[in-house]
């Protein structure tokens, strides 16, 4: 596999720094660019997040040396200098959108953690165990943009991480309808307790827009190609709530879903454990080994303890039991910045470079 050069465009935020501790160490990609807003242009890296960086560990030294461009006004520049980009910009949704476009067009391809093209028809949303088949749609907006190497794929939002997968092994059964309740945290919202100390001792039952990403996103996911357009899935129905809780990382999902064909409980684990998707085909660097792990004890999955299951790529699940109302229920759990966010982008990226989508 070649070494592919790559940018990160606004790589100051929480998302961004992910990105640049991920790809400071990943074998097929390597840092040529970063880029983020007029405010930070012209300064190092190191100096444009010297008191905002919110990781743990530190930016790396090479990394933190390259100088930060303009997103906007230089991305004749950056493109000249990456084999593709990744995005992770806090931008109203329709100027993310044009500055997608203007990459793309500029015939370097874009892999975004953002949420502004997630419902163009032609855009495929990848998390790669799920739908990798989507990215057969590329060459149709490629025609739609009049580019050769440009376009743009997406990641769904970080909130279904933690109950699609396990509802994807599912499918065949005739997934009827679904609720979930997702306790986010606080690191989805780009804050550390530093920053958000109103969250300490805290729960707030309303997260801004993500209740209809977590009800209609899905669909997209298991939606199909036709006519040079991803179409949604017409089903299940799902009805979300999405509750922000103080925890640093970690999305918990608590789902009640009902079925038209009944299996044992036993079956469905032994579907979740066994589930292999593309990406494990692949054996794509970023891939957890095991894609769904499910744990016995009554107390697991705990955020704490499991969010960083196999690199923080793997879905936790457990308590799976009937229900009284629906057919069963159980919970989830996903890394919402590394599986839900920079790290399913990157996964996505690696898919997208070995099916030869991005040369």
């Amino acid at each position: 596999m070649k070494k592919y050069k790559v940018g990160i465009i606004g790589c100051t935020g929480m998302v961004g720094q992910r990105f640049a501790l991920i790809l400071s160490r990943h074998p097929w990609f390597e840092v040529a660019a970063v880029a983020a807003s007029a405010r930070s242009a012209g300064r190092t890296y190191a100096e444009a997040v010297e008191g905002r960086w919110k990781l743990d560990e530190p930016l790396p030294e090479a990394l933190g040396a390259l100088r930060v461009f303009d997103a906007t006004a230089d991305v004749d520049k950056v493109a000249g200098l990456v084999d593709f980009v990744f995005c992770a910009v806090d931008m109203k949704a329709e100027d993310t959108m044009e500055l997608e476009y203007l990459y793309a067009k500029h015939e370097c391809p874009v892999v975004s953690n953002n949420k502004a093209h997630r419902w163009t028809p032609d855009v495929p949303m990848l998390i790669p165990e799920i739908n990798a088949d989507h990215a057969q749609v590329i060459p149709y907006q490629r025609k739609r943009l009049g580019t050769e190497r440009g376009f743009i794929a997406v990641k769904p939002n970080c909130s279904i991480q933690g109950y699609v997968p396990a509802l994807t092994a599912l499918r065949d059964l005739g997934i009827e309808r679904v609720a979930v309740c997702t306790y986010q945290a606080i690191s989805g919202a780009g804050k550390t307790f530093r920053e958000w100390p109103e969250m300490l001792d805290n729960v707030i039952p309303y997260i801004g827009g993500e209740e209809e990403k977590s009800e209609r996103e899905p669909l997209k996911l298991w939606g199909k190609l036709e006519n040079g357009v991803i179409v949604p899935a017409s089903d299940p129905v799902i009805t979300a709530q999405c509750i922000r809780v103080p925890v640093t990382n970690g999305h918990m999902a608590a789902v009640f879903a009902s079925f038209e064909k009944k299996i044992p409980n036993e079956e469905i684990i032994e579907r979740w454990v066994s589930y292999r998707g593309r990406a494990q085909e692949l054996e794509l660097p970023s891939a957890p080994k095991q894609f769904i792990h499910y744990f016995e004890e009554n107390d697991r999955p705990q955020t704490k303890l499991d969010r960083d299951l196999e690199g923080g790529m793997a879905v936790s699940l457990g308590r799976l039991r009937n229900d009284t109302v629906f057919d069963i229920k159980f919970v989830g759990l996903a890394h919402n910045t590394l599986r839900g966010a920079a790290g399913g982008a990157v996964e996505a990226a690696e898919l997208l470079c070995a099916e030869g989508y991005i040369d």
